[in-house]
């Protein structure tokens, strides 16, 4: 059965707005590549109206409304998010796939951890009123000082179209819970759930203007969001490019900003190893979420004596993934995002083969489905350091793999990229996998698995993936800046100068 998308307007100060230039995107179904909806394009008109929506929100009645708000207050609006969004799992996640192709099993999951996130982000918000005033020890006992911690203001939070609703979940729940007003930007090509999101918040009475979400372009909507100058800090997941420019935009104006960016990460598969569960845990790491995924274990690095018969087991499970229709039972391999996409993801499968790598697996459009972006997972091997493939990051189901025969070796490899998001290491001995973990230079550590992700725990790389971390407790400090207050508490003059009186 056909499910409609719904028709929404821009979300802002509480309600739905027209774009001001009227104009409108079409959301192409990546499983069908058929029009089914349409989704507001912001502009620069909107993203000022919005801006002035969240200043607002701020300030109502003294900042009491929101800002100055108890966390208790904040967290009784995530709560009632976090129900309504449970509510509405089934039909979220079935638009979710409808809209980005990833299949239903994984949509569904994501929104349990949106509905999670929601509501480990109330508790922190509640946590936070305790932590208020916190005394700092001095050395002079005429002095007292505690620290506040107040929201930072304004937020811009700009979200990619590979974990739509998520992702704008783990920027959204900690700026609210911190007290700040937010504007969502999320990209264009998978939105829907993101208005959805307004919705609930319309139906949950979330005050006007607390949080407004603007879709469209990224030069036209995600550019004067980062540049304007009443928006206090500017949150990004993306792409490194893209992260580059919001940093230059950002610094003209000395705007903080969180950036989570690319990756190519590795992993690395030692001698031990039971070859099913590695090989399951290898093809997980590179092929869930359609392969779009920026914390990727796309680089396999496996010891040369296994090297052969761990190849031959990986196709073997690859082959095995069900391809088909998001929505299909079982469907374990959706579309890629867009055309764009497709395109993309098959011209580095073509570059790669140009510069001498061997095909193992997949590489082309499964034979069986004529229509939507589909790319049959791709293993890569006889890969150089040098090639494109080892290098760059694809964000599609491809995989390149490399042997090595020392543990020095294999740590070498694994960090021989300018990302360092994630990076797995696979091995029976313990002692080696706190060793190469250590030696790993990546925000992300995964010992014997690959792309587990949790709300409490911190979510960010180092390098060209960008800096800052999101989720736990790092997630809500992102949002959160530190006041130190401090109070001359002696009756005795001060002293410096001389007083007049004296004179």
């Amino acid at each position: 059965m056909a499910i409609p998308i719904p028709t929404r307007q821009l979300f802002i100060d509480g309600e739905w707005r027209e774009p001001v230039l009227k104009k409108r995107i079409p959301i192409i179904n990546p499983t069908t590549e058929q029009i089914i909806g349409d989704i507001p394009a912001a502009t620069a008109e909107d993203v000022e109206l919005a801006v002035d929506a969240a200043r607002k929100a701020l300030a109502r009645n003294k900042g009491r409304d929101w800002a100055n708000a108890s966390g208790a207050v904040r967290a009784k609006y995530l709560r009632a998010i976090a129900a309504k969004i449970t509510e509405k799992k089934s039909e979220i996640a079935k638009l979710e796939a409808l809209d980005c192709g990833k299949p239903l099993d994984e949509a569904a999951w994501d929104i349990d951890d949106v509905a999670g996130c929601f509501e480990y982000y109330a508790d922190l918000a509640e946590g936070l009123d305790a932590k208020q005033n916190a005394p700092v020890s001095l050395p002079m006992e005429t002095f007292k000082s505690h620290v506040l911690k107040e929201p930072i203001g304004v937020v811009g939070l700009i979200t990619p179209w590979n974990y739509p609703m998520l992702m704008a979940t783990w920027k959204v729940a900690p700026a609210l819970a911190a007290g700040c007003a937010a504007i969502l930007k999320p990209s264009e090509l998978a939105s829907v759930t993101c208005l959805e999101l307004a919705q609930v918040c319309r139906e949950v009475g979330l005050p006007p203007g607390v949080l407004n979400i603007l879709t469209g372009l990224g030069h036209e909507a995600g550019a004067p969001l980062a540049s304007h100058p009443h928006v206090d800090k500017i949150a990004f997941t993306g792409s490194t490019v893209t992260g580059s420019k919001i940093m230059a935009a950002a610094a003209q104006v000395v705007k903080p900003v969180t950036l989570e960016l690319g990756g190519k990460s590795p992993i690395v598969i030692f001698e031990d190893v039971d070859l099913d569960k590695a090989a399951e845990w290898t093809a997980f790491g590179c092929f869930w979420t359609n392969g779009q995924i920026c914390s990727a274990t796309s680089r396999l690095i496996v010891h040369e004596s296994i090297a052969a018969e761990f190849l031959d087991r990986l196709v073997k499970w690859t082959k095995n993934i069900k391809i088909s229709d998001p929505l299909e039972e079982g469907c374990r391999l959706g579309p890629v995002v867009s055309g764009g996409q497709y395109e993309k993801v098959l011209k580095f499968i073509d570059t790669a083969k140009s510069e001498g790598a061997s095909i193992l697996c997949g590489g082309a459009r499964p034979e069986h489905l004529k229509k939507g972006f589909f790319i049959q997972p791709t293993i890569i091997s006889d890969v150089t350091t040098s090639m494109q493939i080892w290098r760059e990051e694809v964000f599609g189901p491809v995989l390149c793999a490399k042997t090595f025969s020392t543990e020095d070796e294999a740590i070498e490899l694994a960090n021989d990229t300018q990302y360092g998001l994630g990076a797995a290491v696979i091995s029976n001995d313990l002692e080696r996998c706190d060793r190469v973990s250590k030696a790993f230079q990546a925000g992300i550590v995964w010992i014997n698995c690959s792309q587990p992700c949790f709300t409490q725990a911190p979510w960010g790389g180092n390098k060209r993936s960008g800096f800052g971390r999101e989720l736990g407790e790092w997630g809500i400090e992102n949002y959160l800046t530190v006041k130190q207050i401090t109070r001359y508490i002696s009756d005795e003059p001060w002293g410096w100068y001389q007083s007049p009186s004296k004179l």
